[in-house]
């Protein structure tokens, strides 16, 4: 098993989040990680990057030990972080946010021709600052970054966030180019078309824990559990 989390708990000075997380995820498998707003997803992903401190429990990636290390440590572990909002460079160039990623890569699985390839948007626009770039092309950039870094895992939050369609089908291409290369992806996402097209399976969030974990398909045969945990039918 690629990444095994146990008893997570993590939060903020108002109060604790994560209430004993417990989750598993294996090389070449996508896990859409679903539930209302406020129950502890981007929290989650927030710790499993370093970027929140855990109060209690383990993170392990191939049997070492992330829980409480620096994101830094994190990221040459092997972690990448598609973050909300996507949170690139305004000042920066397309190429500049792809040469400086490069620097950072742990390993050579993921060039930049490789990434081009899977984003080929990114081709047209390589000496336009990321500041005049559509949100769509800031979020192929944001998952380009990502994967030159060369991870094992892709922490992606809300990559469909106020995207067209067609853009949505990009990224669920991109994802899928992923998986189908063996990066293990967790998926925070509330747009359950794109969940459910990519994910092999899913995970339930409901006050700080995984309240339900199942394949896609069952989840889908399951729409009582889908319209008690997320308030859809």
């Amino acid at each position: 098993m690629l990444l095994e989390v146990r008893g997570l708990r993590a939060g903020y000075k108002q109060g604790t989040v994560l209430q004993g997380v417990d989750l598993d995820l294996d090389s070449g498998r996508v896990l859409g990680l679903l539930g209302r707003n406020g129950v502890g997803k981007s929290t989650l992903v927030s710790t499993l990057m370093g970027l929140l401190r855990p109060s209690a429990g383990s993170v392990t990636l191939h049997g070492v030990m992330l829980a409480g290390r620096r994101a830094d440590v994190i990221a040459r572990s092997g972690v990448a972080l598609v973050p909300q909002g996507r949170r690139v460079w305004a000042n920066l160039t397309v190429q500049e946010h792809l040469t400086l990623a490069a620097r950072r890569r742990r390993s050579t699985a993921w060039t930049e021709q490789r990434v081009i390839a899977l984003l080929p948007r990114l081709d047209e626009r390589r000496g336009q600052q990321a500041a005049t770039l559509s949100g769509g092309e800031q979020q192929m950039l944001a998952i380009a970054r990502a994967l030159l870094t060369g991870p094992r895992l892709m922490l992606m939050d809300e990559p469909s966030e106020g995207l067209a369609p067609a853009i949505v089908e990009q990224i669920a291409g991109a994802i899928t180019g992923m998986r189908d290369e063996g990066v293990a992806v967790l998926l925070v996402e509330q747009d359950l078309h794109l969940a459910f097209s990519v994910c092999s399976d899913v995970a339930v969030m409901d006050r700080g824990v995984i309240a339900h974990r199942a394949t896609t398909a069952d989840f889908r045969r399951d729409p009582g559990t889908a319209h008690r945990l997320l308030g859809v039918a």
